[in-house]
């Protein structure tokens, strides 16, 4: 006999043994005959037709724009354990998931275990700026990592902006007023939402907490920024100055628009999701891969 209610949990496909994610949109996701479905007048690399979706064997569906969902559907991915997250399109946007991912709170143990002592809460910090610092400093605190990062990213924005041929007066922003800064400083803006929003569903999908954040504190999503910022100069800048340099060139585009277009197109060339996914497992020390997580 199958263990749980109808033998319902035991069936369930360990995440270990499943595929990472699959993306859908312009569609209708539905049961018929016990089968999950979709219905898309097509996306992306998928043409349009009716397909049959493996949901035992995936551990997250991604819904983009132009997607409708069924409560069979819901109810059939919850009994399974997989999770659906509804995203803007290429994931610059994070709206909702359904509770699923990991079939352990293991990851978020660690995360919680690391985030209330403070030795462990620091080699979580120090480990995340060796990241984006290229180099570890094991005797620094968090004011004087903040100190290198900042006296850092000046030079980075500077570099950058020099690189793409964008004028360049310093990182200004009132949040009041964000439309009043200069173009390169909305692009960054928007920039910075897209990957948020790439982060928020990293976070979603690993089952992790997204108040906990190690940085970043104050926050409702300060886990999600602490992994944003991972990130901040091999995607967000580049994006952002790509995107300024084109506006500034066009001035009858809109920075928003063509900011968020140029980090969907990155975000998804790149795999930026995965690969923030693996840095959440990586920092916990948690492989997904040698256990039934």
């Amino acid at each position: 006999m199958l263990k749980g209610r109808l033998g319902l949990e035991g069936a369930r496909v360990p995440h270990s043994d499943r595929h990472g994610g699959m993306w859908l949109g312009r569609g209708n996701l539905f049961v018929e005959a016990g089968t999950l479905r979709f219905l898309t007048a097509g996306h992306n690399d998928l043409p349009a037709g009716n397909y049959a979706i493996p949901f035992q064997m995936v551990s997250c569906l991604y819904l983009e724009p132009g997607t409708t969902v069924s409560h069979d559907a819901l109810r059939l991915l919850h009994r399974h354990g997989s999770t659906l997250v509804f995203l803007g399109t290429d994931g610059v946007r994070f709206y909702s998931s359904l509770p699923g991912g990991p079939n352990s709170s293991r990851l978020a143990r660690h995360q919680a275990e690391a985030w209330a002592s403070k030795e462990k809460r620091l080699h979580v910090v120090r480990r995340m700026y060796a990241w984006r610092l290229g180099e570890v400093f094991p005797a620094a605190d968090l004011d004087a990592l903040r100190g290198m990062e900042g006296v850092r990213m000046k030079e980075t924005y500077r570099r950058l902006a020099q690189e793409y041929d964008i004028p360049w007066h310093g990182r200004r922003y009132d949040r009041s007023k964000p439309e009043a800064a200069d173009i390169p400083n909305q692009a960054i803006n928007h920039a910075a939402s897209a990957v948020e929003g790439a982060a928020l569903t990293a976070v979603a999908s690993t089952g992790t907490i997204p108040q906990l954040g190690f940085i970043h504190e104050d926050s409702g999503q300060a886990f999600a920024l602490d992994i944003s910022d991972l990130f901040r100069d091999t995607i967000l800048l580049p994006v952002a100055f790509g995107a300024a340099k084109k506006v500034l060139r066009n001035k009858e585009l809109s920075i928003e628009r063509v900011t968020r277009q140029r980090a969907g197109d990155v975000l998804r060339k790149d795999r930026v999701i995965p690969e923030m996914i693996d840095r959440i497992k990586e920092l916990f020390d948690g492989d997904d891969s040698r256990r039934n997580a």
